[in-house]
């Protein structure tokens, strides 16, 4: 009776050693550090935020709340502020709230004084682009990006506190209307 239970039992450990060692593996060999430079999109700079649920503080210039450091919102409202010398009239909310589905397409969002765009939009995205995507089941604050490549059928956006700093997205036309691929995304703002 030993023995039959024996075999499974050792095969089980196996497996999970292989398992454990195959994930250790995929580790960074040093550990990741809140505040690291790891790109920049238009002399702004894109930060490591050392792990997704991080928080250091928060990024007040000159009296304007740019954001909690080193998340997706400090970065894009720092964008906006060091790129187009921008300051959004509501600096607070999570991601998700920065696009208001009250607004009309190609009408101004004045709680963030920007042009908002909805992800079926006449208007084409535009290098700077602020892309906005609704929360969902792993994260219910949102996301937002700056999108910082248009080509024919795909945008790039620059993003903080993801796994990666850059990630692309399928743009179609359809019906006189612009669409980028991801039902997440709830539209974009523009200065």
């Amino acid at each position: 009776m030993r023995r039959r239970l024996f075999l499974p039992a050792l095969i089980s450990l196996v497996v999970a050693g292989t398992f454990w060692f195959l994930r250790a593996s995929d580790r960074p060999a040093t550990p990741r550090v809140a505040g690291t430079i790891l790109d920049s999109l238009h002399g702004v700079l894109v930060h490591d935020n050392g792990n997704m649920g991080n928080v250091s503080g928060r990024n007040v210039v000159d009296g304007y709340n740019v954001g909690l450091r080193y998340q997706c919102v400090e970065f894009v409202k720092r964008y906006y502020l060091e790129h187009y010398h921008h300051r959004m009239p509501n600096s607070y909310g999570h991601a998700k709230d920065f696009f208001d589905p009250a607004v009309a397409d190609g009408a101004r969002n004045t709680a963030r004084d920007l042009l908002q765009y909805t992800n079926a939009s006449a208007t084409r995205p535009a290098v700077g682009d602020l892309l906005v995507f609704d929360g969902w089941k792993g994260n219910p604050y949102g996301h937002v990006a700056i999108i910082s490549r248009v080509e024919d059928d795909a945008v790039e956006v620059v993003q903080q506190n993801t796994g990666s700093t850059r990630a692309e997205f399928n743009l179609d036309h359809r019906d006189g209307k612009w669409i980028l691929d991801s039902p997440r995304i709830l539209g974009r703002l523009r200065k």
